[in-house]
């Protein structure tokens, strides 16, 4: 075993890509102590990175020591090996793994980074309060769904960036520290240093900086940008978030809904493989209030609001009388 500041085993690739093409190879692998199972005086070493899991084998017939130091990793230990790719006995193949045809039978194990004792089980995480996870949040975001979320979002913005160029789009970043405009939600403030006593707002958005930039002749303008609004939280509500900004010159509103749908289109085809129709439904505000209550319908469902007010017209009820004098309409819902 070495163990030191410094990387000796620098690693020839990942634990995502081995498969049988690579039996009879030399490799140097880096990554964390997923699991570890010792059967019968062999040690099995589950060793992962963000790019998958490979099996380590540690053999006291290919090198005692080397298989005594490897008997004291546990769990999320950093370390790299050295050895040579062997396709798995038929009986001892997974096929739920990517490398689940091969495994790397170890001659050499640095340690990289010991590991103490877990506050929790990454695979135990269900069973862990938020506010634990939290707390690990670098042992949370070693979870493979949490990485897979990360580079899904990664993979958005880089293909956010590659439609809007095509479509003549410039990626243009505006200033965080602003001055406070009235918008819908308070301001974070930032106090200055160098003028006492006064303050920068973060923005809720780049409104007014996007106005100036349309007026200046950009004509496309875009930008994937933090905003922050200092609200009461709630699901589709948070003090800081990520949003595509987009602004157009010399268009109409289905100029700007055409290449909103391009996108949209684009990203469920690209990222989920999936095909959404275009042009998207329209409805107009007051249909969808009058027939769904809500500004933002959910259409998956025919739940319609039916207009029932001749049957309440002449209705000796206060509350329908004074709604329908009022120009109002007494709505139910068909169940």
């Amino acid at each position: 075993m070495k163990s030191g500041n410094g990387l000796k085993l620098k690693r020839t690739c990942t634990c995502g890509e081995l498969n049988l093409s690579n039996a009879g190879q030399e490799v140097i692998l880096n990554g964390w102590v997923d699991n570890w199972r010792d059967l019968g005086g062999v040690l099995f070493i589950g060793l992962r990175d963000r790019y998958g899991l490979t099996q380590a084998v540690f053999s006291p017939e290919i090198s005692r020591d080397i298989y005594d130091q490897a008997k004291k990793l546990r769990s999320e230990f950093v370390i790299a090996v050295r050895g040579k790719v062997r396709e798995r006995p038929a009986e001892a193949r997974n096929p739920e793994m990517k490398t689940g045809d091969i495994e790397v039978v170890c001659s050499e194990l640095e340690i990289l980074n010991p590991c103490k004792m877990l506050p929790f089980e990454l695979k135990d995480y269900a069973e862990k309060s938020e506010e634990l996870r939290l707390k690990y949040r670098y042992l949370d975001l070693r979870r493979p769904v949490l990485q897979q979320n990360l580079m899904l979002r990664h993979q958005l913005a880089q293909l956010t960036r590659r439609f809007f160029s095509d479509q003549g789009f410039i990626e243009i970043e505006t200033p965080f520290l602003t001055k406070s405009t009235p918008e819908g939600a308070r301001d974070f403030i930032v106090p200055s240093r160098i003028h006492p006593g006064k303050f920068y707002a973060l923005p809720q958005s780049p409104q007014t900086y996007k106005q100036i930039l349309m007026i200046a002749g950009f004509d496309r303008y875009f930008q994937i940008v933090k905003c922050f609004r200092d609200e009461d939280l709630r699901k589709d509500r948070q003090p800081e978030f990520t949003q595509v900004d987009v602004e157009m010159s010399f268009v109409d509103e289905n100029d700007v809904m055409q290449v909103v749908e391009q996108y949209m289109a684009l990203v469920f085809r690209e990222l989920l493989d999936k095909e959404i129709p275009v042009p998207f439904t329209k409805l107009p505000y007051s249909d969808a209030m009058e027939t769904y209550g809500s500004d933002k319908p959910d259409l998956r469902y025919d739940m319609k609001i039916r207009n029932i007010s001749n049957i309440f017209r002449k209705s000796e009820f206060k509350i329908f009388r004074s709604a329908i004098d009022g120009g109002g309409f007494i709505g139910a819902l068909v169940v």
